[in-house]
């Protein structure tokens, strides 16, 4: 859905002029430059993958996670950092925190795979569980009981998004032609940060938002007009995509960056994470199969569309399951 929802009533939040360049100088100090492939496969457009997955941590948000730790003040650094996830912002703020020296605590989702929580034990993060209702509460509150620290927000803040807009630079000149990117939308950190990128470099390209027909409120808030939640929220093994609500803050980026949601099912989800398996020979979690989901419905266009396979953190025995006949 594409509607135009922009009005003078609503607030209109954009990146700081500067910021993304700034980040783009730092995040390489962690995140590696990805790759940009063609899909193997003939579809209703032309088809690029933008390898996330292939990250140190496996997952994008190693550019944003990087970013904002280092642009912490150096006396709130000190103190130790704190982020709320479902696994893949908690690694990334775990290996910033190391990088920095240290200490780094997360308030993990229950939904979180167990090859993520062990990555972030590995790179020294201590974990504490909490219901998914219960970190996105706290993600709105910006505060929890059990932590300590300088807080990291995985997707709203500017730094973070600065980061990640990084992988929309890459996309520019790898595909200086691309009409189209879609991302898995769970903050909206990703998708706005290549909005944002995009729109600083003055390119008319549309970026859309990727979500389950489980967890699917930037569809909703497209639909209303304002940020939304998501009455019929369901968990899934889609974690790191679908939240439970649209941030207002994320909200005023995402109703003028974004060109609009495209909600997947779990079934088209699945077999998009079968056919890159396939045809490309990439391990794709949920929420990077979303987006290759996307991109294969037709709704992104028919020129060249760049669907970017956001992590691909999926326990194997999880992922063979998926992946069956």
């Amino acid at each position: 859905m594409t509607t135009d929802l922009k009005s003078p009533e609503r607030p209109v939040r954009n990146i700081p002029p500067g910021l993304i360049e700034a980040a783009r100088k730092r995040v390489y100090e962690a995140a590696i430059r990805t790759p940009l492939v063609r899909l193997n496969y003939d579809g209703p457009a032309e088809i690029y993958l933008k390898l996330e997955n292939l990250q140190p941590i496996g997952s994008f948000k190693i550019r944003g996670a990087y970013n904002a730790v280092c642009a912490l003040p150096e006396h709130e650094r000190r103190r130790g950092v704190w982020t709320i996830s479902a696994g893949n912002a908690a690694q990334g703020v775990a290996l910033a925190a190391k990088r920095a020296g240290v200490p780094c605590s997360v308030l993990v989702m229950d939904t979180a795979p167990a090859t993520k929580l062990n990555a972030v034990h590995r790179l020294g993060g201590k974990i504490v569980k909490a219901s998914f209702d219960e970190c996105w509460e706290a993600m709105g509150d910006r505060s929890h009981p059990a932590m300590q620290g300088a807080f990291v927000h995985p997707f709203e803040d500017d730094e973070f998004i600065a980061g990640n807009a990084s992988a929309g630079l890459e996309i520019l000149e790898d595909l200086p032609e691309v009409d189209a990117v879609v991302a898995a939308f769970g903050g909206g950190g990703l998708s706005c940060g290549i909005a944002a990128a995009m729109k600083e470099r003055g390119r008319n390209v549309k970026v859309f938002g990727a979500e389950p027909e489980t967890a699917s409120p930037l569809a909703r808030s497209f639909a209303m007009g304002s940020a939304q939640n998501f009455p019929d929220w369901k968990p899934s093994w889609v974690d790191g995509s679908g939240g439970k609500s649209v941030f207002p803050r994320m909200w005023d980026l995402a109703h003028h960056l974004l060109a609009g949601s495209i909600v997947c099912t779990l079934e088209e989800i699945r077999q998009a994470m079968r056919l890159i398996a396939e045809r490309n020979h990439v391990i794709a979690e949920g929420a990077g199969a979303c987006a290759v989901a996307a991109g294969l419905s037709g709704k992104c266009g028919s020129g060249k569309v760049v669907c970017v396979v956001s992590g691909g953190n999926i326990d194997l025995a999880k992922f063979s399951e998926l992946t069956a006949a």
